[in-house]
């Protein structure tokens, strides 16, 4: 651990950026009014009663304890994630934790509350995923989507004044309790090691935001998630103490733009504590060396909260941070026409790319297409991973934004997803995706029949897609705000401090776009055989070699059956006095897909 960089307090100029950015907040909905957070807490104690009298219902009829137990039994709710960090926007979800007795089992819980909860008029999209690595209840309570755990403490009773920072709490409980109580645990820690919650709470708002508009705000598909994120902004507020949230929002770019991965991000020295639970050490466990961007949890056991992050979704962050880098720099020095809405512009993520794959899950029903999203979703992170082992592929960006067909099939739904491909500069580009996009949809229909999740209609199907026929499967409003948006943010990084490029080519529309703003796409036959994607590379007038990119996989069907532990370096004066400028990322041209049915 290293101690702050500075302890410098906030001058005029600093306060008054501070100001200006909680009014971009504000104007963005990222704060609750009186009124909802009311019907929040209304909700919460809802909730609170029904596990209350839930416990006491099993514990007197079913688990036929005496009345004097029955009555101190306890039993609470506890929140965690954004809304205990007190950094929740409008509309956004509750993640919450219910902490039962030793005599309630899990089971208890996914069986007798689920139909507890069926019986409530207030609930609705009720579902439970007990099989899932942290299992969950899932639902809307009054309209606040909530998500659920479920923890066993082997105490007799709970109180109300539990404290769940006791690391003793732990001792002989399932590790699905355990992981279930990390995210309270993790919650709670992070609050108590900032020097100033307020000003940390602004600064998170801030960066929440920036990430989500610019796409990298989702931990399933190998972003970070809230607590990720959390976490780099406390790391920011120890290193510079008494500075206001607008300074902070800056130091974080100027950090993390320069941070050597992966060298892990600590909040505080691992604790002693050993109960037997493993914890993160590369130095002990092979895995953990692989990690690329090791962000790890403050309290016992320590994870790395960020194991889905990829090569590519990591250098996707980077550039990120590299960009918004120079914008607050011009902020905070007052450059004419740069403002906090400047850094919240979304990204223009459709004209950074030429090549797209293009990801679609579908299903027979709405309520069937909802758990196939989830289950493909968690396993796209994989597909990145494969596609970065290909030393013809620079970059394979994600999108976490999903889309609807423009036109909807007559028996199926389905949810698209984006992939940005980016190839390396060579003589000749020969290149064959078919056998990895292959064993991507078999691994996730198998996982799909493991799972027991799998249902008659499910399908994934996977394209090449290039930037010009976008417009087949996307909105003209969303490629006409995506082109306003790619030539704003190359005028603002070009015209910033540091003088940083996009990688965005050319910002024209797709050819053959038809008018209008509500564009319908054009919708894609279920039963229709999938070819074989070939990408061929022409150098002058030489033929290159040819590349196959997208496999067969409407027909798909369901399958039967290190280094060493390094501690946080404080950066140089030297190291944090300028921003690094990436180098100018060109796609490749004269790049030509072409199909060949197998």
């Amino acid at each position: 651990m290293t101690s702050a960089i500075s302890l410098a307090g906030p001058k005029p100029f600093d306060i008054q950026k501070t100001t200006e950015l909680e009014e971009t907040l504000k104007a963005h909905g990222c704060f609750e009014s009186d009124d909802e957070m009311k019907h929040r807490l209304e909700v919460l104690s809802k909730l609170n009663d029904l596990v209350k009298d839930w416990i006491r219902d099993l514990s007197e009829n079913v688990k036929k304890l005496p009345a004097s137990v029955v009555e101190n039994v306890g039993g609470k709710i506890h929140t965690f994630g954004s809304y205990r960090l007190g950094v929740h926007n409008k509309g956004a979800d509750i993640d919450a934790l219910c902490i039962a007795p030793r005599h309630m089992d899990r089971s208890d819980y996914f069986t007798s509350f689920f139909e507890l909860l069926k019986e409530q008029s207030e609930v609705t999209e009720l579902r439970a995923v007990e099989e899932a690595f942290v299992p969950v209840i899932k639902m809307k309570f009054s309209g606040i989507e909530i998500d659920m755990l479920f923890a066993r403490l082997a105490l007799k009773e709970i109180p109300e004044d539990l404290d769940l920072r006791d690391d003793n709490l732990l001792k002989n409980l399932d590790p699905k309790c355990v992981r279930s109580l990390n995210g309270c645990r993790v919650t709670d820690e992070i609050l108590r090691l900032v020097p100033n919650k307020e000003t940390f709470r602004l600064a998170l708002r801030a960066i929440k935001l920036w990430a989500k508009r610019q796409g990298i705000y989702s931990n399933v598909l190998g972003y970070l998630g809230g607590v990720s994120w959390a976490m780099l902004v406390a790391r920011t507020c120890q290193l510079y103490p008494n500075a206001v949230a607008a300074t902070l929002v800056h130091k974080f770019f100027l950090v993390f733009s320069k941070w050597e991965w992966p060298q892990p991000i600590l909040l505080k020295q691992p604790d002693n504590t050993d109960l037997g639970f493993p914890v993160w050490d590369p130095r002990v466990n092979p895995s953990d060396r692989s990690h690329v961007m090791p962000i790890i949890t403050p309290a016992y056991p320590q994870q790395n909260s960020t194991f889905n992050v990829t090569i590519s979704t990591r250098t996707v962050m980077q550039e990120a941070f590299r960009n918004a880098l120079a914008l607050t720099e011009d902020i905070m020095i007052g450059r004419p026409g740069i403002t906090w809405e400047n850094l919240f512009e979304p990204s223009s993520f459709f004209f950074k790319y030429r090549h797209f794959v293009v990801l679609l899950a579908s299903a027979l029903t709405q309520d069937n297409l909802l758990e196939w999203v989830g289950l493909v979703e968690s396993k796209i992170r994989i597909l990145i991973q494969t596609l970065d082992k290909n030393s013809l592929i620079k970059l394979a960006h994600i999108s976490p934004e999903q889309f609807e067909p423009l036109e909807s099939e007559k028996d199926s739904v389905t949810t698209i997803w984006f992939i940005g491909l980016e190839f390396e500069k060579t003589e000749n580009l020969s290149i064959d995706l078919t056998f990895d996009i292959q064993n991507f949809i078999e691994l996730v229909h198998m996982s799909a029949v493991q799972q027991q999740k799998f249902k008659e209609g499910m399908k994934i199907d996977a394209k090449h897609v290039r930037r010009k026929e976008l417009v087949k499967y996307l909105p003209m409003s969303v490629l006409q705000r995506h082109k306003k948006l790619a030539v704003s943010s190359s005028t603002s990084l070009n015209s910033s401090t540091g003088d940083i490029h996009h990688s965005q080519s050319a910002t024209t529309l797709p050819s053959g776009t038809p008018p209008g703003g509500d564009a319908k796409i054009r919708k894609r036959s279920s039963d229709a055989s999938l070819p074989t994607l070939t990408t061929k590379r022409e150098r002058n007038d030489s033929a290159s070699n040819d590349v196959f990119v997208t496999p067969n996989s409407s027909e798909s069907q369901p399958m039967a059956n290190g280094t060493d532990h390094q501690s946080e370096r404080r950066l140089s004066s030297s190291e944090l006095k300028d921003a690094s400028t990436p180098a100018p990322i060109e796609p490749p041209s004269n790049v030509v897909f072409k199909w060949n049915s197998k």
